[in-house]
């Protein structure tokens, strides 16, 4: 381990002693890093998470905004969400107790593949929920991201360039034709949503395959609501997206239009996954963005 990780597990014992008195600490281990978060298990049953932003007051504003949101998102989410045991908003820190399942991602890609549809319907039922809130009862709560359609394009021709020699050759026609077309249109009725919903951040029981909780609400936001989809429609597939769009009820948005702007979303962001796991050494990232180049960008 380097000294810098030694630090960092230090970190992990001096919060969970501050703020758990009398909790006997026997491991500590680092578990994940994504873009904005270390993550460590204490005891394989707390997870401390810190915010990697370098900004002091940005870093404490973000942690504790999301200890407002995971508390807002408990009434809402048909599924279990994190719920802080306690936070250090100066250091970007939120504990929480585990809850139960692996993350999808490390499951074995054929098994995701053949569970995929059940999964997607039950994450269709979670997004019906989230939208279904009332905007203006989370004006005070989280963000508005309302980002035209050209801009997300912009992104992922700019993410493509990072990694286009690892794109395989026989879909590079494919994506060069989708950075080059116009994108769909900008116009929907914004929803609440988690903003973030890889499979990174979808637990399910390793056993039955069902959904036992959604982590990382830290980009939850008003939003197009077709934004998760596409990250489901990216991560399993468009069987997996046409059944959770399928379990998804709303009046609000055309369901045809929403469909376009999943495959849309789907196929700007994995751009973006596949130069996070190129750039971080994170094979599960590196594997699962090049496998969904096969329906994202068929030859």
């Amino acid at each position: 381990m380097t000294s810098r990780g030694r630090d960092r597990v230090a970190d992990v014992r001096s919060v969970v002693v501050a703020h758990m008195p009398g909790y006997r600490i026997e491991s500590v281990a680092l578990t994940g890093e994504g873009l904005d978060n270390l993550v460590y298990e204490v005891n394989g049953e707390l997870i401390v998470r810190f915010g990697k932003d370098p900004d002091l007051a940005r870093r404490t504003a973000l942690v504790n905004h999301e200890a407002r949101v995971l508390a807002a998102v408990a009434v809402i989410s048909p599924l279990p969400v994190p719920q802080p045991a306690f936070t250090v908003a100066e250091q970007g820190c939120l504990a929480y107790r585990k809850l139960f399942g692996t993350p999808l991602l490390d499951m074995p890609p054929h098994q995701r593949s053949a569970h995929g549809t059940s999964i997607a319907v039950t994450l269709g039922e979670l997004l019906t929920a989230l939208h279904a809130v009332p905007v203006d009862r989370l004006t005070d709560l989280v963000d508005e991201d309302h980002r035209p359609m050209a801009e997300w394009r912009h992104d992922a021709k700019e993410n493509y360039v990072r990694v286009a020699g690892r794109v395989p050759t026989t879909h590079r026609p494919s994506v060069e034709a989708f950075l080059a077309a116009a994108p769909p249109p900008d116009g929907y009725t914004p929803a609440f949503s988690h903003n973030d919903l890889g499979i990174e951040h979808v637990l399910v029981d390793p056993v039955t395959w069902t959904v036992t909780g959604i982590i990382d609400w830290s980009d939850a936001a008003v939003v197009d609501p077709a934004y998760d989809f596409g990250l489901l429609y990216r991560d399993l597939g468009p069987a997996a997206a046409r059944a959770a769009i399928s379990s998804y009820r709303t009046d609000a948005d055309d369901l045809a239009a929403l469909s376009e702007r999943a495959v849309f979303h789907g196929r700007c962001s994995v751009f973006e996954d596949l130069a996070y796991g190129v750039e971080t050494e994170q094979r599960t990232y590196v594997d699962k963005s090049l496998a969904a180049m096969e329906w994202l960008f068929p030859p």
